[in-house]
């Protein structure tokens, strides 16, 4: 009910039968996908809390976690495009649907961590601002997600003990990976997947050490593996009819808190994947190695997709990463 309240607003708005002036007290409502007590809802939480104090209480967020608004993750590029909430924050990985360009750091092996991914971040994050545009909105912050693992009930070793296992996955790059090493792709939202591995319709996941202790793999899965096969982050966009309609000091002000917020959230994410880890392997999930044989085979196994991502993308896909390797010579 609430979303089709929401829906029939941004008609009405998009109709121009009503205007948009900020008033004492503007309030804003946010969705977030994951649940409450996922770093990425923390950090929210925190923007919240300093762009309330930023903006002298003149803007407040309210932060609405677990998909509550009924909104999910693959969709959230259009539900902030038509305005059906002011602000949102959304996994970039998921949008390659409506914008390919999104979905390049995801590339399998391009980033090796941290680093290198801020690297990227410099060259691609230019142009990933001009479709947001195009959709009718502005990236207030990114943080990435913690190293990717591999969740299985079996053991592995090698690629080969991975062939035809059924896995969650997340994102046309992942899809795309696993098949390509012989396991059997079946992309899903997040909020399906602890439901599918219930009703036993996959048997391994691809995720972060975070979403792990979010769904208690522990009561499904007993190995994870830490392939680090793909980053992905997240972001926090803002509506640009929402936007605009702030004074120009408010704008200054959350953009302020934004910048200067966005350096700590990824420290956050640097210290997640290790809290979460314990937190998995004190629940009895055991945390196995990925051999150097393995990760060749499914290195080897990959390379393929960057060259065909550039394809598929376009311009300037072939720019930035030109320019990404440049930067790492």
């Amino acid at each position: 009910m609430f979303r089709k309240i929401l829906r029939t607003v941004a008609a009405i708005i998009v109709g121009g039968a009503i205007s948009l002036p900020v008033l004492a007290g503007t309030t804003w409502d946010m969705p977030i996908v994951w649940p409450d007590g996922n770093f990425h809802v923390k950090n929210a939480r925190v923007f919240a809390e300093e762009v309330n104090k930023a903006t002298g209480g003149e803007v407040t967020i309210n932060i609405h976690p677990g998909g509550s608004l009924g909104f999910k993750g693959p969709e959230m590029l259009t539900v902030m495009r038509d305005g059906l909430v002011p602000i949102g924050e959304l996994l970039l990985n998921q949008q390659v649907g409506e914008a390919p360009l999104m979905g390049l750091e995801a590339t399998p092996y391009l980033s090796s961590g941290y680093s290198d991914l801020a690297k990227l971040h410099q060259h691609w994050l230019p142009h990933v601002q001009e479709v947001a545009k195009q959709f009718n909105q502005k990236f207030l912050y990114i943080v990435p997600w913690p190293r990717q693992y591999v969740y299985t009930k079996v053991p592995a070793s090698s690629v080969a003990d991975l062939k035809g296992i059924k896995i969650r996955t997340y994102n046309k790059s992942t899809t795309g990976m696993f098949n390509r090493i012989g396991m059997t792709s079946v992309q899903l939202p997040w909020g399906e997947v602890v439901p599918s591995l219930a009703a036993g319709t996959i048997d391994a996941v691809t995720t972060s050490a975070s979403s792990g202790v979010d769904g208690k793999f522990w009561e499904f899965l007993k190995y994870m593996y830490p392939t680090s096969h793909v980053w992905s982050s997240n972001v926090v966009s803002v509506n640009l009819d929402a936007w605009n309609s702030l004074t120009p000091l408010t704008r200054i002000a959350i953009e302020g808190v934004a910048k200067r917020l966005q350096p700590q959230f990824w420290d956050v994410s640097k210290a997640e994947d290790a809290a979460k880890v314990k937190i998995l392997t004190d629940n009895g999930v055991i945390l196995g190695e990925v051999t150097a044989s393995m990760l060749k085979d499914m290195q080897e196994k990959t390379a393929p997709m960057l060259a065909e991502t550039i394809e598929s993308i376009g311009d300037p896909a072939g720019q930035i990463i030109d320019a990404y390797k440049n930067e790492l010579k």
